[in-house]
């Protein structure tokens, strides 16, 4: 029998490609090289599995997030941050991709996702961004604008079939894949600092998380 993080990582690939619905318990079960009932008896339910799955792939991802002196200007922190979470799309694109399938569907997963790593990652945002929306560098920035903003360019990392007819390099070098996260992240950071001179200086973000 597979070894649990095998389990995961399979499960994963399946998520990513087909999407929850196509992703049968069938299929799962023939990708897993498992029995048919495996998934039922071993986490309850596919609904079960995929939330292990997400937990396993997320919560790695999250960790690989790197640490960054509170001390730098909230700009450059916001770039730094912004440009790690692009680099660590690079190292585990099949994240990027289960969530750009989920983000179009109102359902429990979606939740899930919210929860367990939208929120958090905005969390992580939200401190310097309050600072720079405060100091007239910014203007308020409504939550929803702020995550459009952030996190689909991460399709720039991840699509990698469409980067390519783009001008990506077939075989692009960890150099060349951390200047593109870095020249994301700079579009990205440089948008949200525009927006102090078009709105003005403003009070209170809209960066508050939901109850």
């Amino acid at each position: 029998m597979p070894e649990e993080a095998s389990i995961l990582r399979r499960g994963l690939e399946a998520f990513a490609e087909l999407g929850y619905d196509r992703a049968s318990a069938r299929e799962l079960a023939r990708r897993l090289g498992v029995s048919h009932n495996f998934i039922n008896d071993r986490y309850g339910s596919k609904a079960a599995f995929w939330r292990s799955v997400v937990d396993a792939a997320l919560g790695a991802q999250l960790a690989r997030l790197p640490e960054v002196d509170p001390s730098v200007d909230d700009a450059e922190r916001l770039l730094r941050i912004i440009s790690g979470f692009y680099r660590t799309a690079v190292d585990e694109p099949l994240v990027g991709r289960l969530l750009l399938n989920e983000l179009n569907q109102e359902t429990e997963r979606l939740d899930y996702l919210y929860e367990r790593f939208i929120e958090p990652t905005l969390r992580l945002l939200a401190p310097s961004i309050d600072r720079l929306v405060a100091s007239g560098r910014m203007g308020p920035v409504p939550m929803d604008v702020l995550f459009f903003a952030v996190i689909p360019p991460v399709a720039g990392m991840v699509e990698l079939p469409l980067a390519r007819r783009l001008g990506r390099p077939e075989a692009a070098s960890p150099e060349q894949l951390t200047a593109t996260a870095e020249t994301l992240a700079g579009i990205v950071v440089n948008g949200l600092l525009a927006t102090g001179t078009e709105t003005g200086t403003g009070t209170g973000t809209g960066t508050g998380t939901r109850g």
